[in-house]
Protein backbone atom coordinates (compact mmCIF):
# COMPACT_ATOMS: atom_id res chain seq x y z
CA UNK A 1 0.00 0.00 0.00
CA UNK A 2 1.17 3.27 -1.14
CA UNK A 3 1.53 6.13 2.00
CA UNK A 4 2.78 10.08 1.77
CA UNK A 5 4.32 11.31 3.81
CA UNK A 6 2.80 14.94 4.75
CA UNK A 7 5.97 16.37 6.58
CA UNK A 8 6.46 19.42 4.75
CA UNK A 9 9.57 19.55 2.21
CA UNK A 10 10.01 15.71 2.57
CA UNK A 11 12.78 14.93 -0.51
CA UNK A 12 10.99 11.27 -0.90
CA UNK A 13 6.97 11.33 0.46
CA UNK A 14 5.28 8.18 -1.22
CA UNK A 15 6.38 4.94 0.66
CA UNK A 16 5.21 2.08 -0.44
CA UNK A 17 4.64 -1.21 2.19
CA UNK A 18 3.78 -4.34 0.84
CA UNK A 19 2.41 -5.60 4.37
CA UNK A 20 -0.30 -3.34 4.43
CA UNK A 21 -1.96 -4.69 1.37
CA UNK A 22 -3.42 -7.34 4.06
CA UNK A 23 -6.12 -6.07 5.32
CA UNK A 24 -5.97 -7.68 8.72
CA UNK A 25 -2.69 -5.97 9.35
CA UNK A 26 -3.70 -2.73 7.94
CA UNK A 27 -6.49 -2.85 10.85
CA UNK A 28 -4.09 -4.02 13.43
CA UNK A 29 -0.71 -1.86 12.82
CA UNK A 30 0.43 0.41 15.49
CA UNK A 31 2.31 2.71 13.16
CA UNK A 32 4.18 3.25 10.38
CA UNK A 33 6.81 5.76 9.52
CA UNK A 34 8.13 7.66 6.25
CA UNK A 35 11.38 5.67 5.08
CA UNK A 36 13.08 8.88 3.75
CA UNK A 37 12.34 11.92 6.79
CA UNK A 38 11.18 9.50 9.80
CA UNK A 39 7.36 11.48 9.59
CA UNK A 40 4.85 9.06 11.65
CA UNK A 41 2.20 8.16 8.25
CA UNK A 42 -0.81 6.77 10.30
CA UNK A 43 -2.19 9.99 11.39
CA UNK A 44 -4.41 10.36 14.85
CA UNK A 45 -4.25 6.40 14.46
CA UNK A 46 -6.86 6.36 11.48
CA UNK A 47 -5.90 8.40 8.34
CA UNK A 48 -3.56 7.43 5.42
CA UNK A 49 -2.62 10.17 3.34
CA UNK A 50 -2.75 8.95 0.10
CA UNK A 51 -1.44 11.95 -2.53
CA UNK A 52 -0.99 15.66 -2.39
CA UNK A 53 -3.90 17.32 -3.50
CA UNK A 54 -3.02 20.90 -3.26
CA UNK A 55 -0.73 23.39 -1.41
CA UNK A 56 -1.63 27.23 -0.19
CA UNK A 57 -0.40 29.76 1.54
CA UNK A 58 -1.68 28.18 4.71
CA UNK A 59 -1.51 24.72 4.41
CA UNK A 60 -1.83 21.81 2.31
CA UNK A 61 -4.42 18.88 1.39
CA UNK A 62 -4.15 15.54 0.90
CA UNK A 63 -6.39 12.55 0.12
CA UNK A 64 -6.66 9.64 2.60
CA UNK A 65 -8.12 7.08 4.26
CA UNK A 66 -9.80 6.07 6.87
CA UNK A 67 -8.30 2.41 8.53
CA UNK A 68 -11.17 2.54 11.23
CA UNK A 69 -14.26 2.20 8.60
CA UNK A 70 -15.41 -0.88 7.30
CA UNK A 71 -14.66 0.17 3.45
CA UNK A 72 -11.91 2.77 4.16
CA UNK A 73 -13.92 5.74 3.94
CA UNK A 74 -12.06 8.55 1.26
CA UNK A 75 -11.37 11.78 3.18
CA UNK A 76 -9.18 15.10 2.81
CA UNK A 77 -6.70 15.59 5.37
CA UNK A 78 -5.80 19.34 5.86
CA UNK A 79 -2.65 20.02 7.18
CA UNK A 80 -1.71 23.69 8.93
CA UNK A 81 1.19 24.42 7.05
CA UNK A 82 2.20 28.07 6.41
CA UNK A 83 4.39 29.05 3.63
CA UNK A 84 7.08 31.17 4.19
CA UNK A 85 8.46 33.23 7.28
CA UNK A 86 5.72 34.86 9.18
CA UNK A 87 5.97 36.86 12.01
CA UNK A 88 4.71 34.93 15.58
CA UNK A 89 1.48 37.61 15.16
CA UNK A 90 1.13 36.51 11.35
CA UNK A 91 1.29 33.17 12.69
CA UNK A 92 -1.40 33.16 15.15
CA UNK A 93 -3.78 34.94 12.52
CA UNK A 94 -3.15 32.21 10.44
CA UNK A 95 -3.52 28.89 13.17
CA UNK A 96 -6.88 31.22 13.90
CA UNK A 97 -8.19 30.82 10.48
CA UNK A 98 -7.26 27.05 10.69
CA UNK A 99 -8.68 25.82 14.00
CA UNK A 100 -11.81 28.38 13.06
CA UNK A 101 -12.78 26.65 9.95
CA UNK A 102 -12.88 23.25 12.11
CA UNK A 103 -15.26 25.05 14.42
CA UNK A 104 -17.16 26.18 11.21
CA UNK A 105 -17.43 22.73 9.32
CA UNK A 106 -18.61 21.05 12.86
CA UNK A 107 -21.29 23.58 13.48
CA UNK A 108 -22.63 23.69 9.67
CA UNK A 109 -20.94 21.08 7.65
CA UNK A 110 -22.75 18.34 9.74
CA UNK A 111 -26.03 20.72 9.21
CA UNK A 112 -26.54 21.15 5.79
CA UNK A 113 -25.98 18.49 2.75
CA UNK A 114 -23.56 20.86 0.75
CA UNK A 115 -21.08 21.76 3.14
CA UNK A 116 -18.58 19.06 3.92
CA UNK A 117 -18.58 17.21 7.30
CA UNK A 118 -15.52 17.83 9.93
CA UNK A 119 -14.42 14.25 10.71
CA UNK A 120 -11.83 15.38 13.02
CA UNK A 121 -9.07 18.05 14.23
CA UNK A 122 -6.26 17.05 16.21
CA UNK A 123 -2.16 18.05 16.89
CA UNK A 124 0.77 16.20 16.24
CA UNK A 125 3.99 16.96 17.65
CA UNK A 126 7.13 14.96 16.99
CA UNK A 127 10.69 15.09 16.75
CA UNK A 128 12.28 17.74 14.16
CA UNK A 129 14.77 17.04 12.19
CA UNK A 130 16.33 20.27 13.64
CA UNK A 131 18.38 18.37 16.57
CA UNK A 132 16.64 19.69 20.00
CA UNK A 133 13.50 21.01 18.62
CA UNK A 134 9.99 20.22 18.31
CA UNK A 135 7.69 20.11 15.50
CA UNK A 136 3.80 20.92 15.99
CA UNK A 137 1.27 20.26 13.07
CA UNK A 138 -2.51 20.29 12.67
CA UNK A 139 -4.88 18.39 10.86
CA UNK A 140 -8.33 18.93 9.93
CA UNK A 141 -10.06 15.54 8.26
CA UNK A 142 -12.87 16.23 6.68
CA UNK A 143 -15.47 15.26 4.49
CA UNK A 144 -14.00 13.96 1.05
CA UNK A 145 -16.21 15.56 -2.46
CA UNK A 146 -14.99 13.67 -5.27
CA UNK A 147 -15.56 16.30 -8.69
CA UNK A 148 -14.03 19.10 -10.15
CA UNK A 149 -14.80 23.14 -9.15
CA UNK A 150 -16.12 25.40 -11.27
CA UNK A 151 -12.73 27.00 -12.18
CA UNK A 152 -11.76 23.14 -13.79
CA UNK A 153 -15.07 23.41 -15.28
CA UNK A 154 -14.59 25.92 -17.06
CA UNK A 155 -10.98 25.52 -18.22
CA UNK A 156 -12.47 22.37 -19.90
CA UNK A 157 -15.89 23.01 -21.25
CA UNK A 158 -15.78 26.96 -21.70
CA UNK A 159 -18.25 29.18 -21.26
CA UNK A 160 -21.54 28.99 -18.88
CA UNK A 161 -24.67 29.50 -20.33
CA UNK A 162 -26.78 31.76 -18.75
CA UNK A 163 -29.43 28.50 -17.53
CA UNK A 164 -26.08 27.16 -16.11
CA UNK A 165 -24.78 29.85 -14.13
CA UNK A 166 -28.16 30.41 -12.56
CA UNK A 167 -28.21 27.24 -11.61
CA UNK A 168 -25.09 27.99 -9.93
CA UNK A 169 -26.61 31.13 -8.52
CA UNK A 170 -29.38 29.80 -6.84
CA UNK A 171 -27.49 26.98 -5.28
CA UNK A 172 -24.97 28.69 -3.72
CA UNK A 173 -27.50 31.57 -2.34
CA UNK A 174 -29.31 28.73 -0.84
CA UNK A 175 -26.35 27.61 0.95
CA UNK A 176 -25.58 30.85 2.16
CA UNK A 177 -28.88 31.74 3.02
CA UNK A 178 -28.34 28.63 5.79
CA UNK A 179 -24.45 30.03 6.30
CA UNK A 180 -26.02 33.83 7.18
CA UNK A 181 -28.35 32.49 9.42
CA UNK A 182 -26.14 30.90 11.19
CA UNK A 183 -24.39 34.41 11.98
CA UNK A 184 -21.23 33.41 9.74
CA UNK A 185 -19.81 35.37 6.38
CA UNK A 186 -17.57 33.11 4.23
CA UNK A 187 -15.45 35.65 2.61
CA UNK A 188 -13.98 33.46 0.14
CA UNK A 189 -16.83 32.63 -2.37
CA UNK A 190 -14.78 31.65 -6.05
CA UNK A 191 -15.06 29.15 -8.60
CA UNK A 192 -12.72 26.80 -7.28
CA UNK A 193 -14.70 26.79 -3.71
CA UNK A 194 -17.27 25.84 -5.16
CA UNK A 195 -17.12 22.00 -6.19
CA UNK A 196 -19.87 19.62 -8.76
CA UNK A 197 -20.04 15.95 -7.28
CA UNK A 198 -19.19 13.32 -9.68
CA UNK A 199 -21.60 11.57 -7.82
CA UNK A 200 -24.86 13.28 -7.68
CA UNK A 201 -24.20 16.69 -9.74
CA UNK A 202 -24.57 18.67 -6.09
CA UNK A 203 -22.79 21.87 -5.67
CA UNK A 204 -20.94 21.96 -2.44
CA UNK A 205 -19.57 25.47 -0.89
CA UNK A 206 -15.77 24.48 0.29
CA UNK A 207 -12.93 25.98 2.37
CA UNK A 208 -14.45 27.85 5.21
CA UNK A 209 -10.83 28.87 6.47
CA UNK A 210 -11.41 32.79 5.75
CA UNK A 211 -15.19 32.75 7.00
CA UNK A 212 -16.17 35.58 10.32
CA UNK A 213 -18.40 35.27 12.71
CA UNK A 214 -20.72 38.09 12.08
CA UNK A 215 -21.24 39.30 16.07
CA UNK A 216 -17.71 38.25 17.04
CA UNK A 217 -14.91 36.18 16.10
CA UNK A 218 -11.48 35.30 16.84
CA UNK A 219 -8.79 37.17 14.33
CA UNK A 220 -11.04 40.39 13.81
CA UNK A 221 -10.33 43.39 16.20
CA UNK A 222 -12.34 45.15 18.39
CA UNK A 223 -13.54 47.69 16.20
CA UNK A 224 -15.41 45.00 14.42
CA UNK A 225 -13.04 44.45 11.11
CA UNK A 226 -11.61 41.96 9.32
CA UNK A 227 -8.78 40.19 8.83
CA UNK A 228 -7.31 40.68 5.25
CA UNK A 229 -8.00 37.20 3.46
CA UNK A 230 -9.43 37.44 0.59
CA UNK A 231 -9.04 36.76 -3.09
CA UNK A 232 -7.97 39.26 -5.09
CA UNK A 233 -10.90 40.15 -8.06
CA UNK A 234 -13.50 38.82 -5.87
CA UNK A 235 -13.54 40.03 -2.65
CA UNK A 236 -15.72 43.56 -2.72
CA UNK A 237 -13.77 47.07 -1.34
CA UNK A 238 -14.90 47.35 2.25
CA UNK A 239 -13.08 43.43 2.62
CA UNK A 240 -9.69 44.54 1.07
CA UNK A 241 -10.10 47.61 2.82
CA UNK A 242 -9.78 45.40 5.75
CA UNK A 243 -13.48 46.94 7.43
CA UNK A 244 -16.57 45.56 8.69
CA UNK A 245 -18.00 42.66 5.62
CA UNK A 246 -21.68 42.07 5.98
CA UNK A 247 -24.09 39.04 3.82
CA UNK A 248 -23.60 41.48 0.46
CA UNK A 249 -19.92 40.78 1.11
CA UNK A 250 -20.67 37.31 -0.08
CA UNK A 251 -23.10 37.85 -2.57
CA UNK A 252 -20.96 40.36 -4.06
CA UNK A 253 -18.16 37.63 -4.84
CA UNK A 254 -20.98 35.18 -5.66
CA UNK A 255 -22.00 38.06 -8.61
CA UNK A 256 -18.13 37.82 -9.57
CA UNK A 257 -18.30 34.75 -10.18
CA UNK A 258 -21.14 34.27 -11.94
CA UNK A 259 -19.61 36.89 -14.46
CA UNK A 260 -16.46 34.64 -14.52
CA UNK A 261 -18.23 31.44 -15.58
CA UNK A 262 -20.50 33.68 -18.22
CA UNK A 263 -17.67 35.57 -19.76
CA UNK A 264 -14.84 32.97 -18.92
CA UNK A 265 -12.72 35.68 -17.98
CA UNK A 266 -10.82 37.07 -15.05
CA UNK A 267 -12.25 39.21 -12.61
CA UNK A 268 -9.11 41.48 -13.51
CA UNK A 269 -10.19 41.17 -16.65
CA UNK A 270 -13.50 42.90 -16.44
CA UNK A 271 -12.83 45.42 -13.84
CA UNK A 272 -12.12 49.14 -15.28
CA UNK A 273 -9.80 50.23 -12.23
CA UNK A 274 -9.23 53.45 -14.07
CA UNK A 275 -12.98 53.79 -14.05
CA UNK A 276 -13.94 52.34 -11.22
CA UNK A 277 -16.56 50.25 -13.28
CA UNK A 278 -17.42 46.35 -14.09
CA UNK A 279 -17.59 46.04 -17.87
CA UNK A 280 -18.70 42.64 -18.56
CA UNK A 281 -22.09 43.14 -19.96
CA UNK A 282 -21.42 43.09 -23.60
CA UNK A 283 -18.98 39.95 -23.24
CA UNK A 284 -21.88 37.64 -22.33
CA UNK A 285 -25.04 36.75 -23.65
CA UNK A 286 -27.50 36.93 -20.98
CA UNK A 287 -30.77 38.74 -20.38
CA UNK A 288 -31.48 41.69 -19.00
CA UNK A 289 -33.19 40.63 -15.34
CA UNK A 290 -30.11 38.41 -14.34
CA UNK A 291 -27.66 41.24 -15.82
CA UNK A 292 -29.60 43.85 -13.71
CA UNK A 293 -29.86 41.75 -10.50
CA UNK A 294 -25.90 40.91 -10.64
CA UNK A 295 -24.70 44.65 -11.96
CA UNK A 296 -26.66 45.47 -8.31
CA UNK A 297 -24.49 42.86 -6.64
CA UNK A 298 -21.71 44.46 -7.69
CA UNK A 299 -21.81 47.85 -6.92
CA UNK A 300 -19.31 48.99 -4.73
CA UNK A 301 -20.74 50.64 -2.00
CA UNK A 302 -22.46 47.65 0.35
CA UNK A 303 -25.49 49.47 1.58
CA UNK A 304 -26.89 49.96 -2.19
CA UNK A 305 -26.50 46.08 -3.24
CA UNK A 306 -29.63 43.60 -2.18
CA UNK A 307 -28.80 43.08 1.64
CA UNK A 308 -29.61 39.43 2.19
CA UNK A 309 -30.34 36.36 -0.76
CA UNK A 310 -34.40 36.24 0.39
CA UNK A 311 -33.82 40.18 -1.58
CA UNK A 312 -31.92 38.43 -4.31
CA UNK A 313 -34.39 35.51 -4.57
CA UNK A 314 -37.36 37.80 -4.40
CA UNK A 315 -35.66 39.81 -7.35
CA UNK A 316 -34.51 37.08 -9.24
CA UNK A 317 -38.75 35.63 -9.19
CA UNK A 318 -40.24 38.88 -9.99
CA UNK A 319 -42.42 39.49 -12.86
CA UNK A 320 -41.49 43.37 -12.59
CA UNK A 321 -38.01 44.34 -12.79
CA UNK A 322 -36.07 44.14 -9.91
CA UNK A 323 -36.00 47.07 -7.58
CA UNK A 324 -33.41 49.89 -7.79
CA UNK A 325 -30.58 50.55 -5.40
CA UNK A 326 -30.88 53.37 -3.47
CA UNK A 327 -30.94 57.11 -5.21
CA UNK A 328 -28.08 58.36 -3.24
CA UNK A 329 -25.07 58.47 -3.78
CA UNK A 330 -25.33 57.49 -7.35
CA UNK A 331 -24.49 54.06 -8.41
CA UNK A 332 -21.23 53.97 -10.44
CA UNK A 333 -23.10 51.16 -12.74
CA UNK A 334 -25.60 51.95 -15.06
CA UNK A 335 -27.04 48.63 -16.75
CA UNK A 336 -28.88 50.84 -19.09
CA UNK A 337 -26.34 51.70 -21.64
CA UNK A 338 -22.25 50.59 -22.43
CA UNK A 339 -19.83 53.00 -20.05
CA UNK A 340 -16.48 54.24 -21.58
CA UNK A 341 -13.45 55.10 -19.30
CA UNK A 342 -11.63 58.60 -20.98
CA UNK A 343 -9.04 56.75 -22.00
CA UNK A 344 -11.41 53.69 -24.24
CA UNK A 345 -13.04 57.82 -25.67
CA UNK A 346 -9.79 58.85 -26.53
CA UNK A 347 -8.83 55.48 -28.29
CA UNK A 348 -11.84 55.07 -29.96
CA UNK A 349 -11.57 58.94 -31.15
CA UNK A 350 -7.77 57.67 -32.16
CA UNK A 351 -9.14 55.09 -34.27
CA UNK A 352 -12.03 56.92 -36.31
CA UNK A 353 -9.52 59.53 -37.04
CA UNK A 354 -7.04 57.30 -38.64
CA UNK A 355 -9.84 54.61 -40.71
CA UNK A 356 -11.46 58.56 -41.70
CA UNK A 357 -8.50 59.63 -42.97
CA UNK A 358 -8.32 56.09 -44.90
CA UNK A 359 -11.29 56.37 -46.36
CA UNK A 360 -10.79 59.44 -47.60
CA UNK A 361 -7.56 58.51 -49.57
CA UNK A 362 -9.47 55.57 -50.89
CA UNK A 363 -12.77 57.95 -51.95
CA UNK A 364 -10.73 60.61 -53.66
CA UNK A 365 -8.86 57.82 -55.54
CA UNK A 366 -12.03 55.82 -56.69
CA UNK A 367 -12.76 59.46 -58.62
CA UNK A 368 -16.38 59.63 -56.08
CA UNK A 369 -18.32 62.70 -57.08
CA UNK A 370 -17.96 64.96 -53.72
CA UNK A 371 -21.40 64.51 -52.63
CA UNK A 372 -21.77 61.00 -52.88
CA UNK A 373 -17.97 60.81 -51.16
CA UNK A 374 -18.74 63.07 -48.62
CA UNK A 375 -22.27 60.92 -47.68
CA UNK A 376 -20.02 57.02 -48.35
CA UNK A 377 -17.70 58.80 -45.60
CA UNK A 378 -19.98 59.94 -43.31
CA UNK A 379 -22.40 56.67 -43.17
CA UNK A 380 -18.94 54.52 -42.85
CA UNK A 381 -17.88 56.77 -39.95
CA UNK A 382 -21.02 56.55 -38.03
CA UNK A 383 -21.11 52.59 -38.49
CA UNK A 384 -17.39 52.71 -37.02
CA UNK A 385 -18.64 54.72 -34.23
CA UNK A 386 -22.00 52.28 -33.27
CA UNK A 387 -19.69 49.57 -33.44
CA UNK A 388 -17.42 50.86 -31.07
CA UNK A 389 -20.34 51.92 -28.76
CA UNK A 390 -21.97 48.37 -28.57
CA UNK A 391 -18.46 47.50 -27.71
CA UNK A 392 -18.61 44.89 -30.99
CA UNK A 393 -14.75 45.68 -31.66
CA UNK A 394 -12.98 47.48 -28.85
CA UNK A 395 -9.17 47.15 -27.18
CA UNK A 396 -6.85 45.18 -29.45
CA UNK A 397 -9.53 44.84 -32.22
CA UNK A 398 -8.67 48.39 -32.60
CA UNK A 399 -5.31 48.04 -33.91
CA UNK A 400 -5.41 45.04 -35.83
CA UNK A 401 -7.86 46.91 -37.83
CA UNK A 402 -5.96 49.87 -38.10
CA UNK A 403 -2.74 48.08 -39.48
CA UNK A 404 -5.20 46.09 -41.87
CA UNK A 405 -6.90 48.54 -43.83
CA UNK A 406 -3.52 50.78 -43.75
CA UNK A 407 -1.79 47.37 -45.93
CA UNK A 408 -5.01 47.20 -48.22
CA UNK A 409 -4.34 51.37 -49.34
CA UNK A 410 -1.08 51.07 -48.96
CA UNK A 411 -0.39 48.09 -51.32
CA UNK A 412 -3.27 48.16 -53.35
CA UNK A 413 -3.35 50.78 -56.17
CA UNK A 414 -6.58 51.95 -57.03
CA UNK A 415 -6.26 53.12 -53.41
CA UNK A 416 -4.18 55.68 -53.44
CA UNK A 417 -3.12 56.55 -57.21
CA UNK A 418 -4.43 59.77 -56.09
CA UNK A 419 -1.90 60.38 -53.42
CA UNK A 420 1.90 60.17 -52.62
CA UNK A 421 2.94 57.41 -50.38
CA UNK A 422 4.14 60.30 -48.03
CA UNK A 423 0.32 61.61 -47.96
CA UNK A 424 -0.93 57.79 -47.39
CA UNK A 425 0.95 58.40 -43.84
CA UNK A 426 0.22 61.27 -43.00
CA UNK A 427 -3.40 61.67 -43.90
CA UNK A 428 -4.70 58.97 -41.25
CA UNK A 429 -2.08 59.80 -38.46
CA UNK A 430 -2.91 63.88 -38.96
CA UNK A 431 -6.72 62.92 -38.66
CA UNK A 432 -6.16 60.38 -35.75
CA UNK A 433 -4.36 63.36 -33.47
CA UNK A 434 -6.82 65.79 -34.63
CA UNK A 435 -9.77 63.39 -33.46
CA UNK A 436 -8.39 62.76 -30.33
CA UNK A 437 -7.55 67.07 -29.62
CA UNK A 438 -11.20 67.58 -30.69
CA UNK A 439 -12.81 64.58 -28.58
CA UNK A 440 -10.56 65.39 -25.57
CA UNK A 441 -11.65 69.16 -25.81
CA UNK A 442 -15.03 68.50 -26.79
CA UNK A 443 -15.27 65.60 -23.18
CA UNK A 444 -13.48 68.88 -21.15
CA UNK A 445 -16.38 71.57 -21.85
CA UNK A 446 -18.78 69.08 -20.97
CA UNK A 447 -17.38 68.26 -18.36
CA UNK A 448 -17.13 71.70 -17.18
CA UNK A 449 -20.74 72.31 -18.30
CA UNK A 450 -21.97 69.69 -16.06
CA UNK A 451 -20.04 70.68 -12.97
CA UNK A 452 -21.44 74.55 -13.32
CA UNK A 453 -25.06 73.85 -13.93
Amino acid sequence: MEIYCTRPGCLRPQNSFADLDDMTTLKTIQQKFCTTCGMPLILDGRYLPVRLLGQGGFGAAFLARDRRTPAMRTCVVKQFQPAGDLSPQQLAIAHTLFEREAEVLERLGNKHPQIPDLMAFFPLEITSQIPGKQDRFFYLVQEFIDGQNLEEELKSQGNFSEEQVREVFVEMLKILSFVHENDTIHRDIKPSNIMRSKTNGRLYLLDFGAVKQVTQSPGVTSSGRSTGIYSMGFAPPEQMAGRTVFPSTDLYALAVTCIMLLTGKEPQELFDAYSNEWNWRSQATVSDRFADILDRLLLSTPSQRFQGVQEVLTALNATSPPPQSPPSPPSPISPQSPHFSTFEVLRGAAFTGFEGGLLLIVLRSLGFAPAIGTIAWLLILSALIFVQYRRFIEKYDLLILAVVTLAIVFFIPPFHQAFLWEAILFIPVFASCGAVAFTALFRLISKLIAKFL
